[in-house]
């Protein structure tokens, strides 16, 4: 098992995936957040299929926090039903693995 954990969510703005990337960095949740570029997402939502910009992103942290990093995310998403999904990871450099940990018991 690796020594990081990655979850991924997506945001309906640049704006907010940053806000609350930036709460979970202030509570020791991550170490780091990567705000990718904005996607479409094409879903059904009450009957209606919508078609929506979208800001996916990635947050970094240990395999021990991930379970509250999810359900903290659920509480900051301003989405009535957000998709926050944990991927799997393999293998992490023993460095970066290391660093994730540095920051999150600051």
């Amino acid at each position: 098992m690796s020594a990081v954990a990655i979850v991924y969510t997506l945001f309906g703005s640049r704006e907010a995936a940053l806000r609350v990337a930036r709460q979970l960095m202030e509570e020791r949740l991550i170490a780091c957040a990567n705000l990718l570029g904005e996607a479409t997402s094409l879903y059904e939502w009450n009957g209606v299929v919508e078609e929506n910009a979208e800001v996916p992103v990635l947050f970094k942290t240990a395999p021990s926090r991930r379970d509250a990093l999810m359900a903290r995310i659920a509480e900051l998403h301003d989405y009535e039903l957000p998709a926050i999904l944990a991927l799997p990871v393999d293998a992490a450099d023993s460095a970066f693995a290391r660093w994730i940990g540095d920051q999150l018991a600051k």
